[in-house]
């Protein structure tokens, strides 16, 4: 956390767990959700009539609940987590490495040039670029803050080994260790004050989050992500109407839907995903995020 913040923990709970399930499932629904509308502008998604329900279709032809990079990249980080019992950046990006290989069905340029480099020449870092400033290493950070939970310290030294993987990038870090410590204090039950708190400390260091009045802009850099993120997660009320407000934005409608699903979830806890969103879900997929919530925060949930 901020040197001038801390988190007061809840009793290790079954709170804890279900926001901590909330999230990562929140961020799995939020992905398969935006995922069909991703590049429509919201225009355009608003003249269909909206989008609220898993649907599949769009550019990559999904299959209703179909997951793309948002949660695969963040289920390969939480293996590479669990498999060696701590943060080693090799092995994650080793991890990161085999699910390039598998071919994914969707990849972000600066993901993938990151991976690559790491795949032809092993080094865990570029140089800082400002080509960089994109969404993806925000995208993928909740393992690590799950894994991380009470651990500021262990937390931002694996947030940023894990972005300048693909990502090497001031606002992009910024971004990235700030949604994992509102991940953080959600868990704590420290609500959506402490998380206002935050926001306003990252648009002081970096006025550029300013997300009020609100642009309207929803693409991959990381500005206009987390101004849509901050914008919707700051105004709505309850869990699926963050999440649909926030995809209907469009652009890139999976990562704003992953991120805010993420939050959102670990705000409001597990049930408040609706059911029907959850059933879309791969089994697989939903049976792996059970797992690793259990395996990263061992020793935190009781």
């Amino acid at each position: 956390m901020p040197k001038n913040s801390t988190i007061v923990k809840q009793p290790l709970s079954a709170d804890i767990k279900s926001r901590a399930l909330g999230a990562y499932l929140g961020l799995a629904v939020g992905d398969a959700l935006g995922a069909p509308i991703e590049f429509l502008t919201k225009r355009e998604i608003a003249h269909r009539g909206g989008h609220q329900e898993m649907t599949g279709g769009g550019w990559l032809k999904l299959k209703p609940g179909q997951i793309t990079d948002d949660t695969e990249m963040s289920l390969y980080l939480g293996r590479a987590w669990i498999e060696t019992g701590g943060w080693n950046a090799q092995l994650a990006a080793n991890q990161l490495a085999e699910w390039l290989k598998h071919y994914p069905i969707d990849v972000g340029n600066t993901c993938r040039r990151g991976i690559r480099r790491f795949m032809l020449d092993g080094t865990l870092h570029g140089l800082e670029n400002e080509a960089d400033g994109g969404n993806g290493a925000a995208m993928r950070i909740l393992p690590i803050a799950l894994a991380t939970y009470g651990d500021d310290a262990a937390f931002e030294c694996a947030a940023i080994e894990q972005a300048h993987l693909t990502h090497y990038h001031p606002l992009s870090d910024a971004a990235t260790l700030t949604l994992g410590r509102m991940v953080h204090l959600l868990l704590a039950g420290q609500g959506v004050n402490a998380c206002l708190t935050l926001a306003n400390k990252l648009i002081v260091e970096h006025p550029q989050f300013r997300y009020a009045p609100y642009a309207g802009r929803a693409s991959g850099y990381i500005v206009d992500t987390m101004q849509t993120v901050m914008h919707h997660f700051f105004n709505s009320a309850n869990f699926e109407d963050c999440v649909v407000a926030t995809v209907n934005c469009g652009e890139d409608a999976d990562t704003t839907g992953a991120i805010v699903g993420m939050l959102a979830g670990a705000l409001y806890g597990v049930s408040a995903i609706p059911q029907r969103w959850l059933n879309k879900l791969d089994d697989s997929v939903r049976s792996e995020i059970e797992f690793q919530v259990s395996a990263l925060m061992k020793g935190v949930l009781k």
